[in-house]
């Protein structure tokens, strides 16, 4: 019989962005408000990353544009390209999470208080009905959607973007075969020791992720794109296990 997985305390997981009191992994309390500080620590290149997605952006957002954000989480992004663009974009950033759509609420009062033109929604993005738009961007959230419904909300994605727009989609991947992918998780183990956290920290929170985070390889990505209705897809970026992609409809 196995031995029942010891409780993870907050301490332990609050550098990574996570609250497991009982080994539970979710993003509410107090994880929502240490979110936009701890993640970074996490992700290597994260705001390079949103750096990126807001240049990329001038290719598809025009003066009367709908975009969404799938994953909100604090609304780090979704603020950036909010005051990138004019005022008369309209940007949708969505959370399973209520506490993490709290959260970006707080923290874009502060950043953009004469903003009007950001809706947050508190919902399942598999559930949403998507008004026709120009941008639908996914920043290392659909790695968390259950594989069984991931070509469903694939299929939703596409179907809702103006022909010409664009689907950006940041990832955590997993390598294309076993040797890859052991190399892949050791050098990942090193830039998290580099990062401060310890063996500890680092074991606990791949228990905590069991069933929960579950990674496709870069190729299985391009598939459910290409499943979809996507045909112009291009890798933007990759570093060690993340990657980043844009497919236009």
């Amino acid at each position: 019989m196995s031995k029942p997985r010891p409780p993870v305390t907050f301490q332990q997981h609050v550098g990574e962005g996570i609250v497991a009191p009982n080994g539970d992994w979710h993003f509410r309390g107090e994880t929502a408000r240490q979110f936009s500080a701890h993640v970074r620590r996490s992700v290597p290149y994260y705001d390079d990353g949103h750096e990126l997605v807001v240049k990329l952006s001038d290719y598809f957002i025009g003066e009367h544009s709908l975009a969404y954000e799938l994953g909100v989480a604090t609304g780090a992004l979704i603020a950036r390209l909010a005051a990138h663009h004019p005022p008369t974009a309209q940007w949708v950033g969505i959370d399973a999470e209520a506490d993490m759509i709290a959260q970006a609420r707080r923290e874009l009062a502060v950043a953009l208080p004469e903003h009007d033109n950001i809706t947050l929604v508190a919902g399942d993005i598999c559930l949403q009905d998507y008004a026709p738009c120009d941008m639908q961007i996914a920043y290392y959230t659909l790695q968390f959607v259950p594989p069984r419904l991931r070509q469903d909300l694939f299929d939703r994605i596409y179907q809702s973007l103006n022909w010409g727009g664009a689907f950006v989609l940041f990832e955590k991947v997993r390598g294309p075969d076993a040797r890859f992918q052991d190399i892949l998780t050791g050098l990942y183990t090193d830039y998290k020791l580099e990062q401060g956290y310890d063996g500890n920290e680092i074991i606990a929170k791949s228990r905590a992720l069991k069933g929960i985070l579950e990674p496709f390889s870069e190729q299985g990505n391009i598939d459910l794109m290409r499943r979809a209705g996507f045909s112009d897809i291009m890798c933007i970026f990759r570093y060690l296990c993340f990657a980043g992609f844009v497919a236009i409809k």
